[in-house]
């Protein structure tokens, strides 16, 4: 098979890199498509894929206008070249309308639902594989599996925690850490949003640094005086100091998800109830918290709480497997759907079909 994988976001290669490798291992051949964003260029050169950057990626909503347009006409260029038998994505427009034009299945996952984002995918794509968390209902074309993206790249399967990142951190033996992860509140879904204020965002770091050593990852540009503490490692690495962290104060949903299935403590603070945190909050793995400044406060709280009980890790370690037991390695799901495709969808439809040969 021929695959073409647009990519809208870094996430997204860790979406589909095991995927792409196994794939690559039984002969299909891929080709990612891609904008210019943060180090989304870095992860596919990294892994060594081979792509197509598409240029900068459009901040503004003329841009994003601007961007849709070029961009669907770069991508049509491109897949008439590459010639592919399926498109697959994370809600790409673009690849679900060259799909259409081209005769092609779109095959998208979906865990924002992003409502104004979905309509324009939607009538163009074949199948939307979601999680089995809380959602709206996306109709005939959806297919839920009991997981969520981030098993797709840190399932035990496909992940083992790399402890030399501690010595590359400058973390000695017995030394814990948190990480803070701000993010920049630029894309379309996050209109409404502010997170953190920048006198609470102080107060987080002054509060954990008095316990432990602290890290920001951040999307834009930091307070002068929380510059010092700028995580600086490989974007490739970030999931190994996720592993081995104490505790993760995120507004990133991606973020905070990833750390419940490595069974890191984590407080979300983002008005966004999404389904995948929410699931994760049941298993005890997220705490949520509101944008408004008595629940930024509590959040605050909360983290040292949570640093402060000893022998916290494992306790979070045990509820992570506990929800790993119901989900599965998404990746070997995905293999399995594309390579069967379209038969998969009749029979992962069928009510004698079960997920557990994936555990």
């Amino acid at each position: 098979m021929r695959i073409l994988i647009d990519i809208g976001h870094p996430a997204h290669v860790h979406l589909f890199k095991n995927f792409a490798w196994k794939m690559q291992e039984k002969g299909h051949k891929i080709l990612f498509t891609c904008r210019d964003r943060e180090f989304l260029l870095r992860l596919l050169q990294v892994y060594g894929f081979i792509y197509e950057n598409f240029g900068r990626h459009y901040k503004s909503i003329g841009g994003k206008i601007q961007g849709l347009i070029k961009n669907e006409l770069q991508m049509f260029n491109t897949a008439i070249q590459f010639k592919p038998d399926l498109f697959l994505s994370h809600g790409s427009a673009i690849a679900a309308f060259t799909s259409f034009l081209l005769h092609k299945p779109h095959i998208s996952f979906e865990d924002t639902f992003n409502m104004e984002q979905v309509r324009l995918y939607l009538p163009f794509t074949d199948v939307v594989l979601t999680g089995d968390y809380p959602h709206p209902s996306l109709g005939k074309k959806e297919i839920k599996y009991p997981g969520n993206h981030e098993l797709a790249y840190l399932h035990p399967n496909v992940f083992t925690p790399d402890e030399n990142i501690l010595k590359e951190i400058g973390i000695m033996e017995n030394e814990k850490y948190a990480i803070i992860r701000f993010v920049a509140w630029n894309a379309s879904h996050d209109i409404g949003h502010k997170g953190f204020s920048e006198a609470n965002k102080i107060k987080l770091v002054k509060e954990l640094s008095r316990y432990l050593k602290v890290f920001i990852s951040s999307e834009g540009d930091l307070p002068e005086e929380l510059k010092e503490y700028q995580i600086k490692i490989k974007p490739e690495n970030m999931h190994n100091v996720l592993y081995y962290a104490q505790l993760l104060v995120g507004e990133s949903g991606t973020m905070v998800s990833e750390c419940a299935v490595l069974g890191t403590p984590s407080i979300y603070l983002n008005n966004s109830q999404l389904g995948y945190i929410v699931s994760e909050a049941d298993y005890g793995l997220v705490h949520m918290f509101k944008e408004d400044e008595i629940a930024q406060v509590e959040a605050i709280n909360k983290s040292i709480e949570i640093i402060s009980q000893p022998d916290i890790k494992n306790e979070y370690r045990e509820r992570a497997q506990k929800m790993l037991q119901d989900k599965i390695d998404v990746t070997s799901f995905l293999v399995w759907f594309i390579e069967n495709y379209p038969e998969s969808v009749k029979e992962v439809k069928s009510p004698e079909f079960s997920f557990d040969r994936f555990k």
